[in-house]
Order: C-alpha cells, then structure tokens, then sequence
C-alpha cells in the first residue's frame, strides 16, 4: 500500500474516533428524558410547595416531552420522601423537593438515614418565601417597634407562638427573640388551625406562620399583619414592612423549595433540569400562583445552591443550639 494511501487511513480512521466521540458526549443529553420522570414531594397533597411543585412539573413534561409525574410520600418531617429518593438510581429519573427545613432537620435529629449535602446534588430552587408575624385584630403590638418595647418593659409576660418546635416558624420565632435580646415566653402548637385560634382567642401576643396558614384570618379582618421575614416586602403583601425596616437590620428570614437528584447523577442531565426549572417559574401561570400566595419563584444555579444549603444549616444549627431546642 502507497504511503499516500496509508496516510488516507489513518486519517480517516481518526477522523471516525473524533466524530464518534463527538457523537457519544451529547447522546445521554439529547436523549434525556427516555421515559417518565417521577418527583417525590415529602408532603402531602394540596399544599402550596405541592401546587407549585406540580406546576413545575407539568411545565417540563411540555418542556422535555416526558410525563414528570408527583408521587406524594409524606412522613416524619420529610425524611419518609427523601429516604425513598435515596434509593433510587442517580440516573436523573427520580428526584425529590428538598427545602429550607431539610438544612433545619440536620441539626434537629440525633440520626437521620441521609445527608442532604453528600447524598443529593441540588438542581434548582423553585421558590423562596417569607413568614409573616401578626397579631390579633385591635391590639396594640402594631408594629415590630410595639412588640420590642413590650417584651423589654414586660419581661416574660409576652408570649410567641408558632407551630412544632423546631420548624422554620419556631426558630424563626427564636432568632428574633435573640436579635431583639427580648424574654418571651414560647409556646408552641401542633398545627396552623390550632395556632390560628389561639391568635383570635387572645391565647398568643405574636405569631410566626406562613401567609398561606393565616391568609383568611388575615382577609376577613381578624388579624393584622405587623412585618413580613424576608428581606424585602413580600408581593401579596406590599403595605406590610419587613422587620429589617422595623429596626433589626440583620433579621432575614426565608424558606425555599427546590428540586435534587442523587450524587452521581450526570452533569448534563442536571444542566438540562436547570434549564428546564428555569424556564418553568418564569411562565405567567406559576409567577401568578407565586405572587399570589406571597412567594418568589426564582430559580438558582446548582452552585449558589449548595451555598444556600451550606448556610442555612450553619445558621439554623446555631440557632437550635442557643434556643436549647432538644435534639429528636
């Protein structure tokens, strides 16, 4: 065989090698999804994060032209949903909502069957959302400034209520308790109707719970709204001043909801969910339900979100810890 034609061999075969390789990278990507997705929500149905998250999902079936089915596994504050997902292949087609009170749950439970940090890779936020803290329509604590005063003039004799020790809504609870360096007595409720009633009963001075769990009473008139917890006003409830502008500058405090996969899990499977999570809470129809019930539906790079769970499980440890909170 000529040298010349050798050459043309050679080349050619390499030139196979590359185009096949070239090939074979984007393979897994463009086709991802094969077959249905499933997206274990560790709460019941009906919820809001379950509303949302099942917008979400109809969002990326249209998106990826594959059913991404809910499949609800409520259960000892999570944990039942998140064991389940860790069981699965970290193939991209089981996934699971993970939120702001996983990072709570890691300095809360003596053990737990997962690790929120090594065990699962974040995908994207899908909303983030304030607490609002009220009190009974007619009182006097109007304002943050009221409360502050109150409880310094009246050491122990306010109290704050908020619902299942150890829940965003308790510590949220505590930390402003810390930051305002006031002493109030704490008690707590097992659900947001018993919370609710307490309130109009006259039972609690302040509450911390989500707009959603106190949205009628707050409607009809029979409680006020004295500050919202984020950092800034929440949407559905403009007039409302954070308790940053209400003199405690560095009080910040928002739940989220996101979706993760297993570690182990491809990188462009995941860039792909992203994307897709991303394009879904910027429709009409999920900013509609966000706005409406006082969230932000933003998505977050898998990054900045290792960070925001890297944080929060730090802050929320030291909060525990300073409110003596037993471990469960």
């Amino acid at each position: 065989m000529s040298y010349f034609a050798t050459r043309c061999r050679i080349g050619a075969a390499v030139l196979f090698a590359l185009t096949s390789v070239a090939i074979s990278l984007p393979a897994r990507a463009q086709t991802y999804p094969s077959r249905p997705v499933r997206i274990i929500v560790p709460y019941g149905a009906g919820g809001i994060a379950d509303v949302t998250m099942r917008l979400v999902a109809q969002k990326l079936s249209e998106r990826f032209g594959q059913s991404f089915v809910i499949d609800n596994r409520p259960g000892a504050a999570g944990i039942v949903g998140l064991k389940a997902a860790l069981s699965a292949a970290p193939d991209g087609y089981t996934l699971a909502m993970i939120g702001g009170g996983f990072t709570i749950a890691k300095s809360l439970f003596k053990s737990l069957p997962y690790d929120l940090e090594t065990d699962f890779v974040p995908i994207s936020t899908t909303a983030s959302y304030g607490l609002v803290i009220t009190t009974k329509a007619g009182s006097k604590l109007k304002t943050v400034k009221d409360v502050i005063e109150a409880a310094k003039a009246n050491p122990n004799k306010l109290n704050f209520g908020a619902i299942n020790p150890g829940s965003t809504q308790h510590l949220s609870a505590e930390l402003f308790r810390s930051m305002a360096g006031i002493d109030v007595a704490m008690i707590p409720y097992k659900t947001t109707p018993d919370l609710a009633t307490a309130v109009l009963r006259g039972d609690v001075d302040v509450a911390f719970e989500y707009f959603t769990g106190f949205q009628a009473s707050l409607a009809d008139g029979q409680m006020q709204a004295i500050a919202t917890t984020a950092r800034e006003r929440a949407s559905n409830l403009p007039d409302t001043p954070t308790v940053i502008e209400s003199g405690l500058p560095d009080y910040d405090v928002t739940s989220w909801n996101g979706l993760a996969a297993r570690t182990g899990t491809p990188t462009d499977i995941i860039e792909q969910l992203n994307a897709g999570v991303d394009a879904a809470l910027k429709s009409p129809e999920i900013q509609a339900v966000s706005n409406k019930s006082g969230m932000d539906a933003r998505s977050m790079t898998t990054a900045d979100m290792r960070v925001r769970i890297k944080n929060d499980v730090e802050r929320w440890r030291q909060v525990i810890e300073k409110a003596g909170v037993p471990k469960q």
